[in-house]
């Protein structure tokens, strides 16, 4: 009879270090705190799933902030912790512009358009904004893109 090992069969380290990762910085609480925890997941030996997982919770997190006054503190926190690291530095900038779109705050519409496809899907199914549903639904790179902010803007003006 073979004695199988707990390890056997479950998932590879990285993906524990993930989910562990993902943990940690969910329970950190206040800027200071959250800060920490984005550089400690940020120092992992394997720096694409470190990174992954900082994305994972800047969705999280911006998402819940977009509507709250504390979001340029928390982005400014990140800011400083994100420095150098290509893809969480890009994602931050997205979700500020898509606050400041939110806030109704100035904006230019080649930013949005220049945006990722993440960015633009994710304006196009959040955003109330006329101005920025109309710019996607002319202009957005992808075909789903630009159909789902037409649709937006066509509920829009039935409602």
């Amino acid at each position: 009879m073979k004695i199988q090992h707990a390890r056997e069969g479950a998932a590879p380290p990285e993906h524990w270090r993930y989910e562990r990762h993902l943990g940690s910085l969910a329970a950190a609480s206040g800027q200071p705190a959250e800060a920490e925890a984005v550089a400690a997941v940020l120092r992992d030996p394997d720096p694409v799933m470190a990174e992954s997982a900082v994305v994972t919770h800047l969705n999280r997190r911006a998402a819940r902030l977009l509507d709250d006054e504390g979001f340029p503190g928390w982005a400014r926190a990140m800011t400083a912790v994100l420095d150098g690291r290509a893809f969480p530095e890009r994602r931050l900038r997205e979700w500020t512009l898509l606050k400041t779109i939110t806030r109704g705050e100035a904006w230019a519409g080649a930013e949005l358009t220049a945006a990722s496809d993440w960015c633009q899907r994710t304006a196009a199914q959040t955003l109330t904004s006329s101005e920025a549903l109309g710019l996607l639904a002319a202009s957005a790179r992808t075909r789903r893109v630009r159909n789902a902010a037409a649709e937006r803007l066509r509920r829009r003006t039935l409602a």
